[in-house]
């Protein structure tokens, strides 16, 4: 099974607000989940970014898959480097 960490959009017209999920590739985007890890506000000034860093960093050890968008919030968050740093300590 493809795990993916990809946005499932919430919110009202035009008042987008999304949840960063752990879904299988496989599900539409806004179908069956199998973990909530944060949400994205990209409406608020600035963006608002929540992350369980613990469940994010887990998930990505396991072999989840990024999508581009979700990458570029965990770089912003520094994620993608302490899971770098993780995988080259081992």
């Amino acid at each position: 099974m493809a795990v993916k960490i990809r946005l499932k959009r919430m919110g009202n017209k035009k008042r987008p607000f999304y949840r960063v999920v752990v879904a299988d590739s496989r599900s539409p985007r806004d179908g069956r989940i199998i973990e909530q890890i944060g949400t994205y506000n990209p409406v608020a000034e600035p963006a608002v970014v929540n992350l369980d860093e613990s469940k994010a960093l887990e998930w990505l050890t396991k072999g989840a898959k990024p999508s581009d968008t979700v990458r570029n919030l965990f770089s912003k968050e520094g994620l993608m480097e302490k899971f770098h740093n993780s995988k080259l300590s081992k």
